[in-house]
């Protein structure tokens, strides 16, 4: 049976380590940068089980110089909620066997915050033909006075000018 050459290439990568996740376990440099992410998260879920989910749902793991950790929030008041449950945060990262004495809290007004809406995509508008704007000039003859008669009025007007 013959499988597309991507398919070959791309089983016979993983099987020498050509993973992404392979190649930053070969490199020097790389494997720290992997033993650091790993170390953060880990942190990442013992603290979120231990924070109100809200709360949980938005701290990240910024730093961590043994004996402090540093946490980033997206705002001033997740921050006060989370210096207040620091106490809390470091005596169950000491019994899960984290050498950690001082919790720092960061706000960074970057991050998303929680429940925040994705940006609108920009408006497709397509400007109205001759035939659609005939027809809303007879419409417009055959409305009484009101808000209707105001909005078409404004339609014509707004789409005349284009």
């Amino acid at each position: 049976m013959n499988r597309p050459a991507s398919n070959r290439s791309r089983s016979s990568a993983s099987r020498r380590g050509e993973t992404p996740l392979g190649w930053l376990g070969h490199d020097t440099r790389g494997a720290g940068v992997l033993a650091t992410a790993r170390v953060h998260l880990q942190i990442q879920h013992a603290i979120a089980a231990v924070l109100p989910p809200a709360l949980g749902a938005v701290c990240v793991v910024a730093k961590l110089e043994t004996p402090r950790l540093q946490l980033a929030v997206p705002s001033a008041a997740h921050a006060a909620k989370l210096r207040q449950l620091a106490p809390r945060i470091a005596q169950t990262l000491n019994t899960q066997g984290w050498n950690l004495n001082e919790i720092a809290v960061k706000v960074q007004a970057g991050m998303p915050r929680p429940g925040a809406k994705a940006p609108r995509p920009p408006k497709e508008a397509q400007p109205l033909g001759e035939t659609a704007l005939d027809a809303f000039e007879s419409l417009q003859g055959n409305l009484r006075p009101g808000p209707l008669a105001d909005a078409v009025a404004r339609l014509l007007a707004h789409h005349k000018n284009k």
